[in-house]
């Protein structure tokens, strides 16, 4: 009995050490990147391995730009459209995260509701495949919260990521300035298959510069955010020129940092 519990005591704090380890990795990368801009990022890698694998190329465009060669406008495009708090809180909205986890709670169980009427159904109807009902999942992600999971984690919905992206949201903002986090954003974020980063975006869509992107041009970058892969095929739908026309009309509010 003393040597089982001795095992299991061996192996809580093997296990405590390796969390603590890879913490410790975090805190080093994040450091880091004060002085030297991110290569890559964990999401981008995993999309050029999916278009590898899925196209047989990867067909990319990124190109860095200092955070004063990105015109303002999408600076507070995508502030007002993505995180209109960014320049004031400590990396997490708890407000915006306890809302969105109360719709989640309500879309999963509407979901399963429609999915067990579908169980239900008489034979005869069965014999029909139904599609089953998926719940419209939100975020209350801020923009440190978002660079935190594309930065280092993977996209999969669990609590033990979820509490190792608030880990990480708190050493960017306890390490790197808002400018920095907002540029280094900036320049890694997905606007469409193999497009990353304000330039890539500004001269995909509209081919002028991101230092020259219109209050217009910037606000339609910034919808496009939450689902780019969705919006690049209409990137003028009336969706999308009708909710940038919000963000522009709430850019001039937005604090730069």
């Amino acid at each position: 009995m003393k040597n089982a519990l001795r095992q299991i005591a061996r192996l809580i704090a093997l296990l405590v050490l390796s969390v603590l380890a890879l913490q410790l990795y975090f805190l080093a990368r994040v450091a880091l990147m004060a002085v030297v801009d991110p290569q890559s990022t964990t999401f981008q890698r995993s999309e050029a391995w999916r278009l590898l694998t899925e196209q047989h190329q990867i067909l990319w465009s990124q190109e860095w730009q200092p955070y004063d060669h990105i015109a303002d406008t999408l600076k507070r495009a995508v502030i007002a459209s993505e995180d209109a708090g960014f320049t004031e809180h400590s990396g997490v909205e708890w407000d915006a995260v306890e809302k969105a986890w109360e719709k989640n709670q309500r879309a999963e169980a509407r979901a399963e509701r429609i999915n067990e009427r579908i169980e239900q159904r008489p034979a005869k109807a069965r014999a029909t495949p139904a599609r089953r009902a998926e719940p419209k999942i939100i975020g209350g992600s801020t923009i440190t919260q978002q660079l935190a999971k594309n930065l280092f984690l993977g996209s999969e919905r669990s609590l033990p990521r979820k509490a190792q992206e608030f880990v990480i949201t708190f050493m960017l903002e306890a390490l790197l300035s808002k400018q920095r986090i907002l540029e280094i954003y900036l320049n890694n974020v997905e606007w469409g298959e193999g497009v990353f980063g304000a330039q890539a975006a500004a001269r995909h869509y509209f081919r002028v510069d991101a230092a020259r992107l219109a209050p217009a041009q910037a606000a339609r970058l910034a919808v496009m955010l939450p689902a780019p892969k969705r919006f690049e095929k209409r990137p003028g739908s009336p969706y999308v020129v009708g909710r940038a026309g919000t963000v522009v009309s709430r850019m001039g509010a937005v604090e730069l940092p």
